[in-house]
This record gives C-alpha cells, structure tokens and sequence, in this order.
C-alpha cells in the first residue's frame, strides 16, 4: 500500500510506502506551531519524490538538523528531511498534505520541540 501528497499547487509530489498513518505528531516549537503541521516520521528509503525536485527550496533554523523543504511556487512545505534518534534518515511527513488523511480521525501526539 502507499500514498501520495503534495504541495498546494501540485508542483511537488511524492509517494510513501506503507499505509496512511492514524497517529500524527503536533510540536510547538516556533516552526510546526506556526505552520500548524501534523507530522508523520517515515524512514526516508519509504519516501520516494515524484516530482518537482527543481521547485524545491530549503529552510534552516536552530540547529539546522533538519532540511524544512517548501514549493518555491506555492510556498507549501509537506515534507522535510532529516536525522532520527537512531542516525537514520527520516522524512516528516505533513499529513495535511495528503489529501487521502482523515484528519480529525487522527490521534494526536504533542511533542514540546519548544523545549529543545
């Protein structure tokens, strides 16, 4: 099974390996709060870019641990790259990208990345 998502203006598109999430990750910290995402942290090799690699820009704060990547068209961020606990390559996932999510059937998960 997988699924799709995409920017807002369908420049950026990709697919993930595996079934849509139920559960989904809420961080305040100043960058998910402000942008409201609802995160689902797959291993990047489950990850695949469909189209739009060329309309990609990328965003770096704080510790610059993770590639905050946004539609240079749109300005839409569904996805970012990074590092997970164990070293291995992650995507986070933002589940409202993905037009197939239930959002309000989700469980919701607060992490307090303010705190880091």
């Amino acid at each position: 099974m997988a699924y799709q998502g995409s920017c807002h203006c369908g420049a950026v598109t990709y697919t993930v390996e595996g079934d849509i999430p139920d559960t989904a990750t809420s961080c305040n910290c100043s960058h998910c709060r402000r942008k409201g995402f609802l995160l689902s942290f797959v291993p990047f090799d489950h990850f695949r870019l469909d189209s739009g690699e060329d309309r990609l820009a990328t965003y770096h704060f704080n510790k610059h641990a993770i590639d905050h990547r946004f539609c240079t068209v749109c300005g839409c961020q569904s996805f970012a790259v990074g590092t997970g606990p164990d070293g291995a390559r992650m995507a986070a996932v933002n589940l409202r990208c993905v037009p197939e999510a239930d959002l309000d059937a989700l469980t919701i998960e607060a992490v307090d990345g303010a705190s880091h």
